[in-house]
């Protein structure tokens, strides 16, 4: 049976000052349809690097990123990405931002009157109708990456990649939107990947925790399933044997690797 997405062999290098810079080496994964993994790592382990090739965003240099065993070799609507900068233009209303890209992937494909009613449905799933005539200067940090999520959905990808999402809000902001997150995900069963440095929301989130070696030249170490059943509810997991043997296994491997830097130095 093929694999939804095969990362196969992957290698990614940089021209940095006349000398070649390895930043990943024989990255071998495959995701199935419908999975939500977590990348961690510790910073500069090539994480966001690699979401980047998946997304098209730049090329490999050895190996081939698959997505039902066709290559991915530059950017494609299949594959929506959420940064943590939310990247909405300012001069757009919420609504017009997101009929930007859904104009751009369905312009031939659905009415105008389709549009619409796709753009509000996706509004509706993380909670931001009532904004649809607001400006990002005009609402909150949670609010834009809720519109930057309801965007990338919006173009109904066959893969959701999310870089650091909630990096830059608040405790409780993130809390909310991994919520937000995980109902999403499991209305939609939509094949999600999330680069995160947050131990506890990769275990919340994710069907299996992807653990980078440290760079240059970095790896994945191990893949750890998080066998928790769903839906997962954080105040009922802050005590669960298994969401807490997860966590310990992902604090122990970084924990060991930041020790191999340490040694280092």
């Amino acid at each position: 049976m093929t694999a939804y997405l095969k990362l196969d062999h992957i290698d990614k290098s940089f021209m940095r000052g006349g000398q070649v810079s390895d930043v990943l080496k024989d990255i071998r994964l495959t995701i199935d349809k419908g999975e939500f993994v977590s990348i961690i790592g510790h910073s500069g382990c090539g994480k966001s690097t690699l979401l980047n090739l998946i997304a098209g965003l730049a090329k490999v240099s050895a190996g081939a990123v698959l997505l039902e065993d066709k290559e991915v070799d530059s950017p494609g609507p299949e594959r929506a990405v959420v940064f943590q900068n939310h990247s909405l233009l300012p001069w757009l209303t919420v609504y017009e931002n997101i009929n930007l890209a859904v104009s751009k992937v369905f312009g031939g494909k659905k009415s105008r009157a389709e549009r619409h009613d796709w753009i509000m449905r996706n509004l509706d799933l993380v909670q931001m109708a009532h904004a649809k005539d607001k400006r990002p200067a005009e609402i909150s940090g949670g609010m834009k990456q809720r519109v930057g999520i309801a965007r990338a959905l919006a173009m109904e990808p066959k893969i959701l990649l999310l870089d650091e999402p909630f990096g830059a809000l608040d405790a409780l902001t993130r809390a909310h939107l991994q919520d937000a997150v995980m109902d999403i995900h499991s209305r939609l069963g939509s094949t999600t990947i999330m680069i995160t440095h947050d131990v506890d929301e990769a275990v919340l989130l994710s069907d299996r925790i992807v653990m980078m070696t440290n760079g240059p030249a970095a790896t994945i170490g191990e893949v750890l399933p998080v066998p928790l059943a769903r839906p997962r509810r954080r105040i009922e997991l802050s005590s669960d044997r298994t969401f807490l043997r997860c966590r310990e296994a992902v604090l122990k491997f970084l924990y060991e690797r930041h020790r191999f830097v340490e040694a280092a130095e």
